[in-house]
């Protein structure tokens, strides 16, 4: 019996049902295009085996992990590396047992769909992950993974990928990236420059960071002019590699438009160490009106991701790092936050700034009205804890009435999870067939025009957004 059924997530009335089902045979089989996420270049680069399953499917992926762990299950029982280089469990078949007897806790969620969806039509698993069954779906899995038709760049071309972007700091040498380039293989791989690192003062090591920016683009990172310098530099760089777009990771969506003098007399208490919170905030800001500003010039498109307490666990941060599945969503404000940066370059049609949420009650009051009228400004997609069905629908239900689908970008997974990617893809191409068939069969919205939005929504809006 097959894990998935095939009118998964369609209507249950029958004439809407058909319809969303006919939508949907219509944007299939489209390509997947990938324009933000967390995927290892180095998966392409060097076209490895993966592992073994437990490193495919649980070790990487905090969408798993974090569900474990509010059951009691440590990261280390889990084989999560710890930040000291401490011990933790290392045969995958332990940890995978443990991901098996435990995998009814994912009943109800998306992870449950997207990895069903995986066993199902990756691996051609048709028995469901339980403890009776965890040792025959390891060995099938890890047999699969053997073989030539599943190492990194196979499953690429098998998913249908057009092309997918990862993301690395503004440090990164990108060695894989140059690999894949310059390489013969025809799968298209592209970088996205997150500066993070070398723009948050909170961030750990931020003056080594800064100074380390400065050595890769010859430039004198230790003044305001030389710092800027240096980001224009290495946002060349990142282009070089294929990167079409910027990514920040903010704990809010706050802006400023400092005079350079002011901006500049931040930038060294910075650099000192003697900022103070309000004020390592304030400079945050003011960079995201900066990168703004550099995006006008070099055609990069912005990605802004706020609203996410990072880290919330002290003890998880000092035991196993960053991303660790303890980022909790928070309370958001766009429209003050905003306005500084659209004061400053919002009105430019020539700019892309696609913004993101973790506060799904911003989607009416303020994200789409920002979006329904600055032309500089796009909403992304249902973000990490709502990149689900029915988070999908909230979204268009909110967000289509101010903003209409054309000032959205598609869809894009934003994932580390590699075998997932073409699972969420499909459940975001459901939702959307299903969405779509309710306005056809509610009259506001015309047949032919339906399968017009299907395929913008699927593959012409991001791929203009992205300018891929």
């Amino acid at each position: 019996m097959p894990l998935l059924d095939d009118d998964r997530l369609f209507p249950a009335d029958e004439r809407t049902r058909g319809l969303a089902r006919t939508l949907y045979r219509s944007i299939r089989d489209l390509p997947i295009v990938s324009p933000h996420g967390h995927t290892d270049p180095a998966w392409f680069a060097l076209n490895t085996p993966f592992p073994d399953p437990a490193r495919l499917f649980v070790v990487p992926d905090h969408y798993v992990f974090r569900m474990l762990c509010s059951q009691g299950i440590t990261l280390t029982d889990l084989g999560v590396p710890r930040a000291d280089g401490g011990d933790t469990e290392q045969d995958p078949r332990r940890i995978w047992r443990l991901f098996a007897q435990n995998f009814h806790l994912f009943r109800g969620t998306p992870s449950a769909m997207w990895i069903n969806h995986a066993f199902q039509d990756v691996f051609g698993i048709d028995a469901p992950l339980s403890a009776a069954t965890a040792d025959a779906s390891y060995d099938h899995i890890a047999d699969c993974l053997a073989r030539p038709e599943f190492r990194p760049r196979a499953l690429f071309e098998r998913f249908n990928i057009e092309v997918i972007a990862t993301t690395e700091s503004a440090l990164d040498p990108l060695d894989h990236h140059r690999v894949i380039r310059e390489g013969n293989w025809s799968g298209r791989v592209i970088t996205t420059y997150r500066p993070d690192a070398v723009i948050d003062p909170q961030f750990e090591g931020f003056a080594d960071n800064v100074a380390r920016l400065g050595e890769l683009t010859g430039e004198d990172g230790a003044t305001w002019t030389g710092y800027l310098a240096a980001h224009r530099t290495r946002r060349g760089f990142f282009k070089a590699h294929g990167a079409t777009s910027t990514d920040h990771g903010v704990p809010n969506a706050r802006t400023e438009n400092l005079s350079q003098a002011a901006a500049a007399a931040l930038f060294d208490k910075a650099l000192a160490g003697r900022c103070d919170a309000e004020e390592a905030d304030c400079f945050r800001a003011h960079m995201l009106t900066e990168m703004a500003r550099m995006s006008l010039d070099d055609g990069l498109v912005m990605q802004i991701h706020p609203g996410a307490l990072r880290n919330h666990s002290h003890a998880i941060m000092a035991r196993h790092g960053r991303d660790k599945g303890f980022d909790i969503p928070t309370r958001t404000d766009y429209v003050h936050a905003l306005r500084p940066l659209l004061d400053a370059v919002g009105l430019e049609a020539g700019l892309t700034i696609i913004l993101f949420t973790l506060d799904e009650t911003s989607y009416a009051r303020e994200l789409a009205p920002l979006a329904g009228v600055y032309p500089a400004l796009r909403l992304g997609p249902p973000w990490w804890f709502h990149d689900s069905p029915e988070g999908m629908r909230r979204f268009r239900e909110m967000a289509t009435e101010t903003a209409g689908f054309y000032n959205t970008v598609g869809f894009n997974d934003d994932t580390r999870a590699f075998c997932s990617i073409p699972a969420r893809h499909d459940v975001a191409r459901r939702v959307d067939a299903a969405f779509l068939a309710s306005l056809v069969v509610s009259g506001r919205l015309g047949e032919s025009e339906a399968y017009e939005v299907a395929r913008d929504l699927t593959y012409t809006l991001v791929k203009a957004a992205y300018k891929l």
